[in-house]
């Protein structure tokens, strides 16, 4: 049997510590689950007026009802400006009970979270640290880094500036890439490396990540282009990238749509999972600049495809399409 791909060096240790990161995340969510039960429980509603109760607000509140406060119109003032509830909704929903069993479960529930942040935040320092060194035997980047499309923070990204680091180890911006958020990226280059030689083309990268279709030919015929089954952790990102660009106007966006009209949301997001890993592979491997041509681009290149797909086929039938005039209007009539 082939050896399985495995990154040299420094990227295998990045690999392993964002691997490590993940692994305490999902248990820091469990925590999380525990400490909305406990609020409930309390009937203390905050995550229906809070979107993320380990939100500023969210934790503002949760520590001092720990701390002891159990007056709602105190606990109300913990509300951020940025929160979208109001002042008086947030008190309505810190009206409840304080039994000391539930108090005890959300105590417990807290200090565990908080244990587990720590051990996420050791974790981001190690990271740092391995890109730093990779830095060092990285080429400077020939052009300064472009800006930034979203300024918006992710939910659970690393404390340090991951697109800065990325760029300075990579020479080119990842993230302008629709779908590819920083800590993505890195969680990509993590897996694959920096170095996608092993792959000769985009295609052999795609038919790794059993994002390609698995044709069985027998006699000639297709049997079945059915893609393959993967627990393969780079294409479970690249498929999460693929179901968030879909809600944008891009031409990856405007790609998903139209796919997941024809053929269903399943097999769409693979194919657009397989185009973001399709350059992915050219930026990181030739140093592609990728720019978006946009949603109305696509539609109207998706057009002129049809278009001449019927302008063919009429053709061979020996008809010849003709444009429609356009429909009078009222006031060509008058």
């Amino acid at each position: 049997m082939r050896g399985s791909f495995r990154p040299q060096g420094e990227i295998a240790a990045l690999r392993a510590y964002l691997r490590q990161r993940e692994r305490l995340l999902d248990v820091a969510a469990a925590h999380i689950q525990h400490m909305q039960k406990a609020l409930t429980q309390m009937n203390l509603q905050i995550h229906h007026v809070v979107a993320d109760i380990t939100g500023v607000t969210g934790m503002r509140i949760i520590r001092a009802i720990v701390a002891g406060e159990r007056d709602p119109d105190r606990l109300a003032a913990y509300r951020d400006r940025r929160c979208r509830a109001s002042a008086e909704t947030v008190r309505q929903a810190l009206i409840g009970n304080d039994r000391e069993e539930h108090l005890f479960a959300l105590v417990q529930a807290v200090e565990l979270y908080d244990v587990y942040q720590g051990k996420v935040a050791a974790c981001d320092t190690r990271i740092e640290v391995v890109l730093e060194r990779l830095r060092a035997t990285s080429a400077k980047p020939a052009k300064p880094l472009p800006a930034a499309r979203y300024n918006t923070r992710q939910p659970n990204a690393p404390a340090f500036a991951v697109r800065e680091a990325l760029y300075a180890v990579l020479g080119i911006d990842l993230t302008q890439i629709h779908g590819l958020g920083p800590y993505l990226a890195l969680k990509l280059v993590g897996e694959c490396g920096t170095d996608l030689s092993a792959w000769p083309s985009a295609k052999h990268f795609t038919s790794w990540l059993c994002l390609a279709p698995g044709n069985k030919i027998s006699g000639g015929k297709v049997l079945s282009s059915r893609t393959r089954r993967s627990s393969s952790r780079v294409a479970a990102l690249l498929r999460l990238a693929a179901v968030t660009v879909g809600r944008t106007e891009t031409a990856l966006g405007a790609f998903y749509r139209r796919l997941s009209a024809r053929i269903g949301k399943a097999k769409a997001v693979t194919a657009t999972a397989r185009k973001i890993a399709v350059l992915f592979y050219n930026a990181l491997r030739h140093g592609m600049d990728y720019t978006d041509p946009g949603a109305s681009f696509y539609e109207e290149r998706y057009r002129r495809r049809v278009l001449g797909n019927l302008q063919r086929r009429a053709k061979s039938l020996g008809y010849v399409l003709q444009e429609m005039a356009p429909a009078p209007t009222a006031n060509s009539v008058s």
